[in-house]
């Protein structure tokens, strides 16, 4: 299927590892131009090799919206249009309600959601020129719960009613806003989490055993696959809405 997607520019947030990064080189394969907004460098630079050029690699944190509007220049000056954004950065920083503090909640929310608005706004009069489409990268999480984790969750929640609120706003200007909400992908910050157990192996086949299809974790490729097609033409009647790339872990009967 041809996306038509060539010479579109796409920015990426995290977009050099894990999902951010299966996105950012699946991008690469359809033609698009990806601006991968990531401060990890040597998987950014392997990525616009990939690219030949074709790519932007910006290595930002995103900590404040100064930041964020330097992105968007930046992405002005290089190729001169925004075509598409996918908001993905964040991290599982594990501030609960028990074991956190008012001071760490406000951070961890604001880690891991005022980005996603600050690239949004900013990036805002030229999707609009391009009657383009962001997708919202959020988490099972905000659904289901997870335990300790009330930072991060209440980031992803937002995202979810964000991604309505934005596809309401933007309807006039033909933007589509589309969330799509992983549960279990086998990215490099969750290998790190199954390390930090005793017995990694035995942890990692017992979380495989409760997802209905197939018993394995969903790849960060099927969820770039589900991202890349919301980007595209062929998703031009879709917005406003939560996707679900999870295997049935969130809906279906785990003891199937």
């Amino acid at each position: 299927m041809n996306l038509n997607l060539e010479g579109k520019v796409i920015l990426v947030s995290g977009g050099a590892k894990g999902i951010g990064g299966a996105i950012s080189k699946g991008l690469i394969e359809e033609g698009a131009f990806p601006v991968i907004i990531d401060p990890s460098e040597k998987e950014g630079k392997a990525l616009v090799d990939l690219a030949e050029g074709k790519a932007l690699h910006l290595p930002f944190r995103l900590f404040s919206a100064d930041q964020a509007k330097e992105v968007v220049d930046h992405t002005m000056n290089r190729f001169g249009k925004i075509d598409g954004l996918v908001n993905n950065a964040g991290a599982n920083d594990g501030v609960g309600l028990e074991k956190g503090s008012p001071e760490a909640f406000a951070q961890s929310l604001a880690n891991n959601l005022f980005h996603y608005y600050h690239l949004a706004h900013f990036s805002l009069p030229y999707l609009k020129k391009s009657k383009g489409a962001i997708v919202n990268i959020s988490s099972k999480t905000a659904v289901t719960g997870q335990g300790g984790t009330s930072g991060y969750v209440a980031a992803k929640g937002a995202q979810l009613a964000l991604t309505r609120e934005w596809a309401v706003e933007l309807l006039p200007y033909q933007i589509r806003v589309n969330a799509i909400l992983p549960a279990e992908v086998y990215t490099p910050m969750y290998e790190s989490w199954i390390r930090s157990f005793p017995n990694p192996h035995e942890k990692l086949e017992e979380i495989n055993q409760k997802i209905p299809l197939g018993k394995r974790m969903t790849t960060s490729e099927e969820i770039a696959a589900m991202a890349i097609f919301l980007l595209s033409d062929k998703a031009s009647h879709i917005t406003g809405q939560h996707l679900y790339v999870d295997g049935g872990y969130t809906h279906l009967d785990r003891s199937l």
